[in-house]
């Protein structure tokens, strides 16, 4: 994780790069169509998509410090991104902005983007690939069973998630296995009363071989 002086140093220079230096007021004004919105009018067009993905790569130059050039997490401790579906990714920002999720450093980061650079950067995620970090750990037959029972009616049996619910086959198993402890001791934002049901069912013994199961998924 970056210390406090390089994370600020690292936003200024995103702040600038991103708007090419204008001032944030001048960039969204150009803004006409919401990134949710633009999203879908975007995977209609196969052509527009493309387009879309390749500008998403450059705009999420400074998201490749943590969460890798493609998504895939450089720290055990830095979700994925890769894989994640487009309407989740835009929810996860716009979290970050009204603060529901808090987070000083990612905050400054979204409040730089316009929302065409929001739409694209979500769809260059979510088609990039993904691949397990990890060969299933030695609890993986039990995790799969726990998941089973406890997360796929949200997280669909194959764990890649929805618009609401994130993907979690191939996250890394140190995210999967910190976040997971935050639901069960509601710490920080983890206060989503159905994880916490979730968790507290699981158990914290499990939760080591709930991690072992997801990170060795596609």
């Amino acid at each position: 994780m970056f210390h406090a002086k390089a994370r600020r140093f690292l936003l200024s220079v995103c702040c600038f790069s991103v708007l090419g230096g204008l001032p944030f007021s001048a960039a969204s004004a150009a803004d006409a169509v919401p990134a949710a919105k633009l999203v879908a009018q975007l995977q209609g067009n196969p052509a527009d998509l493309q387009v879309a993905q390749a500008e998403g790569r450059k705009s999420s130059f400074f998201c490749a410090n943590c969460h890798g050039e493609s998504g895939m997490s450089r720290y055990p401790e830095v979700p994925n991104l890769a894989g994640q579906h487009p309407d989740y990714l835009l929810r996860q920002i716009d979290a970050f902005l009204s603060g529901k999720r808090k987070d000083e450093f990612m905050e400054g980061l979204m409040k730089v983007l316009s929302d065409r650079d929001k739409a694209a950067i979500a769809l260059f995620y979510a088609a990039s690939p993904v691949q397990p970090v990890s060969t299933p750990g030695p609890r993986a037959r039990e995790g799969e069973a726990y998941f089973a029972k406890l997360c796929a009616r949200c997280h669909r049996e194959d764990a890649r998630g929805g618009d609401t619910f994130p993907r979690l086959a191939g996250q890394q198993r140190e995210y999967i296995r910190i976040s997971l402890t935050r639901y069960l001791t509601q710490s920080g934002e983890r206060f989503y009363a159905p994880m916490t049901a979730a968790v507290t069912q699981l158990g914290k013994g499990n939760i080591d071989a709930v991690a072992d199961y997801l990170s060795g998924l596609k």
